[in-house]
């Protein structure tokens, strides 16, 4: 791996923002520390083991998520790197290949995406339905079966945006910062209805307009109309600060255990400013960062990092609890969270959890190498493939966020978690997001006539 970094970041072309390789490592990475952080596993009085929140036990720390959220950061870099594939693509395509390149976009952004991701589905599910019929289950390993899940979440938001891209960016392209603005005002008005209204369900629309408004500001990046980044960061940062204290927004940008109002899940407009300032706040860093980045041995680094950053993620919950299993196997006393002890034992456990992190890495991270985009051929059939991979990417997103909250726990029971309105269980999530996988690179493979960057 080594070796490939340095031969990756020796042929690097001048052109590239090397900036947006380093926020992408930072956020991941910064998303990874705070999960370590957050998880407050202790052992009730009966010596069941449970997982709680450091956030729910020391409240004081919800602040710390205003600089600790940083997924709005991982988005608004997606957005910045779609533009430039999908116009990368358009450009190579020509007219001939108009019909074929939807499909082949997806194909193209999503195969770092989706293969580790259905390895990971593949693994867990495998060792989930073995332990059950083994008998295996109770305490930690409950909560592990249902937890590991969760940060697929993630992976269905990004989903929806690598779909939505085209569509998107003719609008970013004929309106600029009124395609922002509209989105912006839609993710107000939703908040209106909800909660000052009460409109049921309406909520739910905020998973795309928040979002996406973060990953529209990438698109205003990629051609340099961002502007004034201390406008953003202070605008947002001056919203945020007015809708938590006036409003009924919560402290914490993070979702808590038992709160009545999130502004995670699903996404409030509170969240949209904080995503405002944040991604004002690392664009003024950008010449510092940019000056770091010219020397050789940080740019390996970095590109180091890119190359298996998605499997880190996927998998740094399981080294978390595992590490969590192997300090109870051993007996090793857990101290109350928060606590004087329990802050000592940070250090060692995010060490471990490291190296476990890093082994999973070094066993799993070969199926986050992407393979060749092709493009067909001018003449090549292409009938289908569009609304072939728009259904399988549309089967991938409900898949891994029916997954991401159901579990892989109770597979032959039939457990099951209500995603907005409709009931799923592991078994069809797994099943949807397998069919959709398969869509999406069956329709977006080609003749090799131009290959995507």
């Amino acid at each position: 791996m080594a070796s490939s970094a340095h031969a990756l970041a020796a042929a690097t072309p001048a052109s590239r923002d090397k900036y947006v390789d380093l926020l992408r490592v930072a956020s991941l990475g910064t998303v990874v520390l705070g999960h370590w952080l957050m998880a407050a596993v202790s052992v009730r009085g009966d010596g069941r083991a449970e997982v709680g929140n450091l956030l729910a036990v020391e409240p004081r720390l919800q602040l710390l998520t205003w600089a600790l959220q940083v997924m709005p950061v991982f988005f608004f870099v997606g957005g910045f790197s779609h533009a430039l594939s999908y116009r990368s693509l358009r450009r190579k395509a020509g007219e001939n290949g108009g019909e074929a390149l939807y499909s082949v976009f997806l194909r193209a952004r999503l195969q770092r995406l989706l293969r580790p991701t259905v390895v990971f589905i593949g693994v867990w599910g495998a060792l989930a339905l073995a332990l059950q019929l083994a008998g295996r289950e109770g305490g930690l390993l409950d909560v592990s079966l249902r937890l590991v899940a969760q940060p697929l979440w993630f992976i269905g938001i990004y989903l929806a945006m690598v779909a939505f891209t085209p569509p998107l960016l003719r609008l970013h392209e004929r309106y600029g910062w009124g395609a922002f603005g509209g989105l912006v005002a839609a993710a107000g008005l939703v908040d209106v209805l909800r909660f000052g209204f009460g409109v049921p369900y309406v909520e739910f629309l905020n998973f795309a307009f928040v979002w996406l408004a973060v990953h529209q500001l990438g698109f205003l990046r990629a051609d340099g109309k961002l502007g004034r980044p201390y406008l953003l960061a202070g605008a947002g940062l001056a919203g945020a600060v007015a809708l938590v204290a006036y409003g009924p927004y919560p402290l914490s940008m993070v979702g808590m255990p038992g709160e009545k109002i999130s502004n995670m899940a699903p996404p409030t407009f509170a969240l949209l400013c904080h995503g405002l300032w944040l991604v004002g706040g690392v664009e003024l860093l950008r010449g510092a960062a940019q000056r770091w980045l010219r020397r050789p041995r940080v740019w390996r680094a970095v590109v180091a990092a890119n190359g298996v950053s998605m499997t880190a993620f996927l998998w740094h919950l399981t080294a978390m609890l595992g590490v969590y299993g192997a300090l109870l196997a051993l007996g090793v006393r857990l101290p109350e969270p928060a606590t004087g002890a329990w802050w000592a034992q940070v250090p060692v456990r995010v060490v471990v959890a490291g190296v476990v992190t890093a082994l999973l890495v070094t066993v799993f991270r070969r199926f986050e190498q992407p393979s060749a985009a092709v493009v067909r051929e001018p003449g090549a059939p292409s009938a289908g493939a569009r609304p072939a991979a728009a259904l399988g990417v549309t089967l991938c997103l409900f898949g891994v966020l029916g997954l991401s909250m159901v579990g892989f726990g109770g597979l032959l029971e039939g457990r099951t978690a209500v995603l907005i309105v409709v009931r799923v269980t592991a078994p069809v999530a797994v099943a949807m997001t397998l069919a959709g996988w398969l869509l999406v690179e069956r329709a977006g493979r080609g003749r090799p006539a131009a290959v995507a960057a």
